[in-house]
């Protein structure tokens, strides 16, 4: 089965403007969308989010937020960043709700409290069908958040960790070389 595309910054851009122009709920897929591409998570991990994963006693939307190990694939609990964009988004998104819902779920669709993993799957591959960005896939977010840490030059020890991963050689293979960084390489000799 071939990797999910890994996404350049004019298709992040085609996205995110399809995505907010054309989509029934922008806020609510937008920010699905963004929690893949700028904190890594797989898309059960989004499926599964509630409000207080996300915001404090004071809703207030959190820097940080910590993935219990039942709701990460390795099973281990894992601490996620939220960087300000995330932190952003998700304030709008909450704030254009007109209350949390008794549920607790972050997003839910018409029919159901919450997305399964695989509704939620399906969802953001039409997104990406809709953005006209062939190849990608719900995964797509979460290596192209690999790809960028790494091409700043985060270690892969490190990207390891972020991402969940127990071994260096799972997170590599996440990690798409392309031209700009072994340009930006070949300018530190």
């Amino acid at each position: 089965m071939a990797q999910a595309k890994t996404l350049n910054k004019s298709e992040f851009k085609q996205l995110l403007d399809v995505t907010n122009s054309c989509s029934r709920y922008p806020l609510r897929d937008s920010t699905m969308l963004l929690f893949t591409h700028l904190c890594g998570l797989r898309v059960g991990e989004v499926a599964a989010l509630r409000f207080d994963d996300v915001l404090d006693a004071n809703d207030t939307v959190r820097d940080e937020m910590t993935l219990d190990a039942a709701r990460t694939k390795s099973k281990r609990a894992r601490k996620i960043f939220l960087p300000k964009q995330m932190q952003r988004q998700l304030q709008a998104y909450v704030n254009s709700l007109n209350k949390q819902p008794q549920h607790g779920y972050l997003f839910s669709t018409q029919k159901s409290a919450r997305f399964s993993a695989n509704t939620a799957t399906q969802h953001l591959q039409r997104l990406y069908a809709r953005a006209g960005i062939s190849g990608a896939t719900s995964h797509s977010g979460r290596r192209t958040w690999l790809t960028a840490l790494s091409q700043r030059g985060v270690s892969v020890f490190v990207l390891a960790d972020m991402a969940g991963h127990r071994s260096i050689q799972t997170t590599q293979r996440y990690v798409t070389v392309n031209d700009e960084m072994k340009r930006n390489a070949a300018e530190l000799i």
